[in-house]
């Protein structure tokens, strides 16, 4: 126990901490982002998946509070540490000069990180718990969500051109972050020397560039038309007052 102590309240143990759990919180992001690309799919494709995630709380549930935990570990580390290197030089340089060879990212880490959380709220808001007064759609998320029409729900909450500004600014944010974090990651584990470390270095970059582009095509492609046809077709049939699962219409018009 007193092992276990003396690692948590070392900086060393708490980087190892921030690294670990940033790393498997890269893993989410990575996974929810290809399922996330289902979208471009036919709508069965997404619709089914989310509908398994819904109807196995065996798996869901333990991912949700493990994610939590995760974020939790990773904030109290990162939050521990800035006010520890804060504290150790009270003043800063004359005129506050940018460390040699840091990258902006790294000197904003604290920053991007505030804004990542403050989207990560907003999208739990939005899709999640689902708060139609965010939405601004023109038909209720909660209506689509009682169907089990991912698809539909995130064509309407797409569609309006400020949410999507939102979400591309909110991923920017979480890939500026990952574009810095994921090289310092390697170096907190101890992976990372002088040979090797550059290229670490340039395969965040490209990677947090890479997730950018692909959480961003959403909903551009969304913006440019996809998936509207599908949409419309949704509405009318809840103006009909077709039950939900209704399988009437023709997936073959969903773009």
């Amino acid at each position: 126990m007193k092992t276990l102590a003396c690692f948590f309240s070392s900086s060393v143990g708490r980087k190892f901490l921030m690294a670990a759990s940033g790393g498997l919180l890269f893993l989410f992001v990575v996974a929810h982002l290809l399922g996330n690309l289902q979208i471009f799919l036919p709508p069965e494709a997404i619709n089914n998946y989310a509908k398994y995630l819904q109807s196995h709380p065996e798996l869901i549930w333990p991912a949700r509070i493990g994610l939590l935990v995760l974020v939790g570990v990773h904030v109290w580390a990162a939050v521990t540490l800035t006010l520890e290197n804060r504290a150790a030089r009270p003043v800063g340089y004359w005129g506050r000069p940018a460390p040699y060879g840091a990258r902006p990212a790294s000197r904003t880490m604290m920053v991007s990180g505030v804004a990542l959380a403050a989207f990560v709220v907003y999208h739990l808001l939005h899709y999640t718990v689902v708060v139609d007064g965010l939405s601004g759609a023109r038909v209720p998320l909660s209506q689509l969500k009682a169907r089990h029409d991912v698809y539909a729900m995130m064509v309407a909450g797409f569609s309006v051109w400020y949410v999507s500004l939102a979400y591309i600014v909110g991923v920017g944010a979480l890939c500026w972050h990952l574009s810095h974090g994921l090289g310092a990651m390697f170096q907190s584990l101890g992976l990372k020397n002088a040979v090797y470390g550059p290229c670490l270095d340039r395969a965040a970059r490209v990677a947090a560039l890479v997730i950018f582009l692909g959480y961003s095509s959403i909903p551009v492609a969304v913006l440019a038309g996809h998936g509207r046809e599908y949409l419309h077709q949704t509405i009318e049939r809840i103006a009909s007052g077709d039950a939900p699962g209704s399988t009437t219409h023709s997936t073959a018009h969903h773009r």
